[in-house]
């Protein structure tokens, strides 16, 4: 959604078009990560004007993985970033969901 300078992707879930879901929490989040460069690129924006994040896992042992993936995918815009452990996701198959808040000039 794009609201002026303001672009929010809303939570992210690491489904591929075909539905599977891989059970790497690492490969978990760089779909994620994939799936916000997208709705970003279509808002007119881009990871680099990305200036929050929130991550949700399911495990706090997920946290180093999903944590290299946030910092090889965010390291043009370094954003303010939380990282928050939950009970569940919608899926149990999920073991990350990535929201993310962009500004941009255009």
């Amino acid at each position: 959604m794009r609201v002026g300078d303001r672009v929010i992707v809303s939570g992210t879930a690491p489904i591929w078009p075909d539905g599977s879901v891989d059970s790497d929490p690492y490969v978990q989040a760089k779909r994620c990560f994939d799936i916000i460069a997208t709705a970003l690129a279509e808002a007119g924006s881009s990871l680099d004007d990305v200036v929050r994040t929130r991550m949700f896992i399911t495990d706090a042992a997920y946290g180093d993985s999903v944590g290299k993936a946030h910092g090889e995918a965010m390291r043009g815009a370094r954003p303010a970033a939380t990282m928050v452990v939950v009970k569940g996701l919608l899926d149990e198959r999920w073991k990350v969901e990535i929201e993310a808040e962009a500004l941009t000039s255009s």
